[in-house]
């Protein structure tokens, strides 16, 4: 089919899921709701169920601004509410006058229950704030079972998604010129850190692409990928500009504040 060749290889079996939702939909008239997807993966399914007559879809994570979302593909028939998301929202409760609670360890206590990662959305955190949004069906099982996070013990209350933290990802641009468009190099660039020192970060397993890991230095990136480096950050190349005189690559990036 040539809708593949618009995409990478490794995207090609999500994109065969994707069909598969869409026939599901199709064939039972009815709406099917599915985990949480990444930005990338919300992206491949607006271009595929596009504007289709027989087959819409919309997403939604607890925001406006969280990156993780539910996607409902739904027929004509069906008008989508917020309900049908089946989203809950936990504020953790913890001793904030001893502890500090970051994202990696909300991430890895959620983990080490042998939570899959599609089954939550967004962890958010602002000052002593910490919330994160779960799929409603494994609400009773986290809400039971997660009591510490770190070092810290934590309680769980569920909040109404009117409650929510709004956090908007704000990102500063800047035109970049690079040898090539490898990962490493852009990082490196976007980074100012040494290709070396990029190359060993990317083969240990920390830079991702799209959310997805990448150990290959000479990955080719796309406008539009979203790259992240772990312990710098991440950038969006968000424009491919042509080429200079001495053939080297212009490129526009946005990096996350």
């Amino acid at each position: 089919m040539d809708l593949y060749q618009h995409f990478r290889k490794e995207e090609h079996r999500f994109i065969d899921q994707v069909f598969e939702w869409k026939r599901l939909v199709e064939t039972q008239y009815c709406p099917k709701l599915t985990d949480f997807l990444d930005p990338r993966e919300q992206e491949i399914i607006r271009s595929i169920i596009g504007h289709h007559d027989d087959v819409h879809v919309s997403f939604f994570g607890g925001s406006p601004f969280v990156e993780r979302k539910r996607a409902l593909l739904y027929p004509n028939y069906f008008q989508p509410e917020q309900e049908d998301f089946r989203l809950t929202l936990f504020s953790v409760r913890y001793p904030t006058k001893f502890f500090t609670i970051e994202h990696r360890q909300v991430l890895g206590a959620l983990m080490a229950l042998g939570v899959k990662r599609e089954k939550f959305g967004d962890i958010l955190i602002q000052d002593e704030t910490v919330q994160f949004v779960v799929a409603e069906e494994i609400s009773p099982f986290v809400r039971m079972h997660l009591a510490a996070i770190g070092k810290a013990t934590v309680t769980l209350q569920e909040e109404p998604l009117s409650n929510i933290l709004l956090i908007e990802e704000q990102w500063d641009e800047d035109t970049l010129t690079v040898s090539s468009l490898r990962l490493d190099v852009i990082l490196a660039q976007c980074f100012r850190l040494s290709r070396q020192s990029v190359q060993t970060l990317i083969e240990n397993g920390l830079a991702k692409v799209n959310w997805k890991i990448v150990e290959q230095a000479h990955f080719e990136c796309r406008e539009g990928d979203v790259l992240s480096l772990r312990g710098y950050g991440r950038c969006k190349l968000q424009s491919i500009d042509g080429k200079t005189k001495k053939e080297k690559w212009r490129i526009t990036v946005g990096k996350a504040k």
